[in-house]
């Protein structure tokens, strides 16, 4: 099957009423390089039938992202292999001065911290955090805490850096430590402004699963963007970045969604209505045939980013 679309031609076959794609269309500045992408459903609930996210081109660089029709997830359908996602953030966004020690971040991280700590606590616990980065999170709780603390981390530099700290760590990613070592060693699992960086979240929270104790937690903290009150003009939460390097941006309800389709339920969450964070605590649990939530409605989605829009470009026209 072959489909001719504005910007490429999409070759693609349909598998168990799933449909998959690959695509291959230049970016700016790599015209001359063949890029291959996969197209997915959504994440979510499996439905191929989406909008694109309005006016999200105007920001992107004409890479569309795309809401789901069927539960209103916002995710990127396009997207390259895990390796090369992993090597975009090592090579082209941390390669190029990216860092986790500003303030802004640090505080975001000790926020996260203190939310665990009350909650569940953290000292003498067992706390992986896949996609370690720079190691700040983990020296913050290891320190300020008592966690015994653990890396997974892709990028040969940041696990040099995660050495320097003394912080024990594996470098690959959260599929290739769960092949090499034992599954159920942590109690707690935490995925900080990193779910939504990968190729799979159902895969990575999976990966999650396999690596925690029984009764073990997975935390999730990322940014309070959809559906809620606009924190930011849109053009400073979409980029030009590979769309793949961003694929999912949550609402609560679709993390919801996602944490009971991989077998957690949600214990504790933040009042993210009036934060910039967006953080869950969730418990391991029984898989279940049936995925049962709250799906948001995509027309509300579609709205909520006509207005942000509109919203963005009169701050964008005042302060010019």
């Amino acid at each position: 099957m072959e489909i001719k679309v504005s910007f490429g031609v999409i070759e693609g076959e349909q598998l168990n009423n799933w449909v998959f794609y690959r695509i291959n269309y230049p970016r700016k500045g790599q015209m001359k390089k063949k890029i291959n992408f996969d197209r997915f459903p959504c994440d979510i609930c499996g439905s191929s039938d989406a909008v694109e996210v309005p006016f999200a081109r105007f920001y992107t660089g004409n890479q569309p992202i795309h809401i789901c029709k069927e539960c209103g997830f916002v995710y990127v359908r396009d997207r390259r292999s895990s390796l090369e996602i992993a090597n975009s953030w090592s090579n082209e966004i941390f390669g190029k001065g990216y860092t986790a020690h500003i303030p802004a971040v640090k505080a975001r991280q000790v926020y996260v911290a203190d939310f665990i700590d009350k909650n569940i606590g953290l000292k003498n616990k067992k706390v992986s955090e896949i996609g370690a980065g720079e190691g700040q999170f983990l020296d913050i709780i290891r320190k300020e805490y008592g966690a015994c603390v653990f890396g997974i981390e892709p990028s040969g530099m940041n696990c040099k850096i995660l050495s320097r700290l003394k912080i024990p760590y594996f470098q690959g990613t959260i599929e290739d430590y769960g092949a090499a070592h034992k599954k159920n060693q942590s109690d707690i699992v935490a995925l900080l402004w990193t779910l939504e960086n990968c190729l799979s979240c159902k895969d990575m929270l999976f990966g999650a699963r396999k690596i925690l104790s029984p009764n073990g937690y997975v935390v999730i903290a990322t940014g309070s963007r959809i559906l809620v009150p606009f924190k930011k003009p849109l053009g400073k939460y979409l980029s030009k970045n590979p769309s793949d390097t961003h694929s999912f941006r949550f609402s609560a309800q679709s993390l919801r969604g996602l944490l009971s389709a991989t077998g957690f339920k949600v214990v504790f969450e933040n009042s993210y209505i009036d934060s910039d964070i967006l953080c869950i605590i969730a418990r391991k649990g029984k898989m279940s045939k049936k995925n049962i939530w709250r799906k948001d409605n995509y027309l509300d989605v579609v709205d909520f980013f006509r207005r942000w829009h509109k919203e963005s470009l009169f701050y964008k026209n005042t302060n010019n």
